[in-house]
């Protein structure tokens, strides 16, 4: 019997995302291309008496004041997981969590619903369930769309409200700079401004070229095509997005673009030494009032 379980919750970043229509009961239709990062939080998990207990710390192992944003009851979708998972399977011993934040919170990096996919695999683990990966991801999907590309991870085409996956060939290892924006915007928000009836047919990023390139291995057709339709809406609440792509191209990046509803842009880069130059540049005084995280990662198999 263990007592105590290690899980990762890795960031994901949108290679394309286009946005197919509203439909009727509100959620949006999606056709997105969702890649699993390098970059995670740790997930400690402890059996204890009763009950659910939450601390989240920084990277650091400390509880810090940068993550007064992370709530520790059961606001939290990792709260939410692990409430989910002892009523379904009638658990009756209680769960103890320590969550170590290394994503960006409101990022559009899916740390939050990475966090609850490490809890549902943790807790499988911990209270020995024996559920399935399909039945993980139907109980994850209850909480958040992302969830279950969160429990599969790695490559995949997603589709409905991002819940319909498709495991693709891992892409080519990819250097990823993340520069996330002081100023952050709701999600909410932005698939309300979307207005998707009106948009142009060249708003829409070509998701049949990317995944086909995916497909083949074709690492600069991939990135010739890569869009997210979320962007023209994001921008108009963060202008610095703009900024950002900019200073990244300038750095030698080879596409530099917003990953989810925002306001995270991420730049690929050809090799390490090119990236650590922009992870420099960023790092410098003049960026302080504009971004609140400059992270390099990688993209993960």
């Amino acid at each position: 019997m263990m007592d105590k379980i290690h899980e990762e919750g890795h960031a994901k970043i949108n290679l394309c995302l286009d946005v197919i229509r509203k439909n009727e009961d509100g959620y949006h239709e999606v056709c997105m291309l969702m890649q699993e990062l390098g970059l995670c939080d740790e997930i400690i998990l402890s059996k204890i008496g009763h009950g659910i207990e939450l601390e989240v710390k920084d990277e650091r192992g400390v509880v810090s004041d940068k993550l007064q944003e992370v709530p520790c009851d059961e606001r939290n979708i990792a709260y939410k997981a692990a409430k989910l998972l002892m009523e379904e399977y009638d658990i009756k011993e209680g769960v103890s969590i320590e969550l170590i934040k290394r994503i960006p919170a409101a990022a559009g990096l899916a740390g939050g619903s990475t966090d609850a996919a490490a809890v549902l695999r943790g807790m499988n683990r911990l209270f020995e369930l024996n559920i399935d990966g399909e039945e993980l991801c139907r109980l994850g999907k209850r909480l958040g769309a992302d969830i279950p590309f969160c429990i599969i991870g790695g490559t995949c085409l997603a589709e409905g409200i991002g819940e319909k996956l498709s495991p693709l060939d891992s892409v080519p290892a990819l250097d990823i700079l993340l520069v996330k924006p002081g100023r952050g915007v709701s999600t909410k928000a932005v698939y309300e401004g979307l207005d998707i009836a009106n948009r142009k047919k060249e708003d829409h990023p070509d998701t049949v070229l990317c995944y086909e390139a995916i497909k083949n291995g074709d690492v600069d057709k991939l990135i010739q095509n890569m869009g997210n339709i979320l962007e023209l809406v994001t921008v108009e609440y963060v202008t610095e997005i703009k900024d950002i792509e900019k200073k990244m191209l300038e750095c030698g990046a080879v596409k530099a673009m917003m990953s989810g509803s925002g306001p995270t842009v991420f730049g690929i880069f050809e090799d390490k030494a090119s990236m650590h130059r922009a992870f420099e540049e960023f790092n410098k005084s003049a960026w302080n009032d504009i971004v609140s995280d400059v992270i390099e990662t990688e993209t993960r198999k």
